[in-house]
């Protein structure tokens, strides 16, 4: 028998970020206390659950949880960008960000991820996606800079605010922050 340990959790900056890939043992008591409970936007074959907690709380108070489709992703992965409040979420082909700015967690955007997510990283104040065939940025505020068909095999260096994208052995380069040539 398979024996529950319960979601992972890790810090960043103040923040607790709870992840899962089965049904948390107690999920209705992380959503009785969350002030925005919300769901992948797809139904799949693979379980994600996020919950966030703020400095301060007792509970998590974003809790994001259901089925994706993983199609060639992976997932659930979070950045959170503690000093603009700001949360992104990629779940196979779900890609979410969610904003507590104004002191309440709202859904701010929603899009999808063809063929599946990858990963995040941050470069500056820059924070990019990964995915199957797409590769695209956002400010750390959760405005879309740019984004850029790719197929695999690809890959990205960012060096001096400078995007070097190889796309099965063409080379691309152009700034961080700009949109892609």
């Amino acid at each position: 028998m398979e024996r529950r340990t319960g979601p992972a959790s890790t810090l960043v900056g103040s923040y607790t970020v709870l992840l899962d890939t089965s049904p948390p043992f107690a999920i209705d008591m992380y959503e009785r206390h969350a002030e925005l409970v919300d769901h992948f936007p797809n139904d799949g074959d693979s379980f994600g659950f996020v919950a966030v907690q703020a400095p301060g709380e007792d509970f998590a108070s974003l809790v994001v949880w259901g089925r994706f489709d993983a199609a060639g992703g992976r997932g659930p992965c979070v950045a959170l960008i503690p000093e603009t409040q700001q949360v992104f979420i990629g779940a196979g082909t779900s890609v979410v960000a969610y904003d507590r700015r104004q002191g309440q967690w709202i859904l701010t955007w929603q899009d999808s991820a063809e063929m599946g997510f990858w990963a995040w990283s941050r470069s500056q104040d820059v924070i990019l996606m990964s995915a199957e065939l797409e590769f695209a940025a956002w400010t750390v505020s959760g405005e879309k800079l740019w984004t850029r068909f790719v197929e695999p095999p690809w890959t990205h260096v960012v060096q001096d605010g400078v995007v070097h994208l190889d796309v099965m052995g063409k080379q691309s380069i152009f700034p961080l922050d700009g949109p892609p040539a």
